[in-house]
């Protein structure tokens, strides 16, 4: 990853012990002209360097993922 990261928010990671989601936006992430990316993060202990689970979604797909997390949040 050699991009600028912005970090949005840092929230708890519910049944944790001190685990945190991660969501930040990262320019250029695959190198010179990729299109920025949101990244969600997951890390199960709040020290960790790296997340255990990190997602990057295009600004395309943002919308449509937020849809999908909407229905999957009714269902539960």
């Amino acid at each position: 990853m050699s991009g600028k990261v912005t970090e949005i928010a840092e929230l708890n990671l519910s049944g944790t012990k001190d685990g945190k989601i991660t969501v930040t936006t990262i320019e250029e992430p695959y190198g010179a002209g990729s299109e920025s990316v949101a990244s969600i993060g997951i890390a199960l202990q709040a020290n960790a360097e790296e997340p255990d689970w990190k997602v990057h979604i295009p600004k395309a797909n943002i919308d449509a993922v937020i849809e999908a997390l909407q229905k999957a949040k009714a269902s539960m």
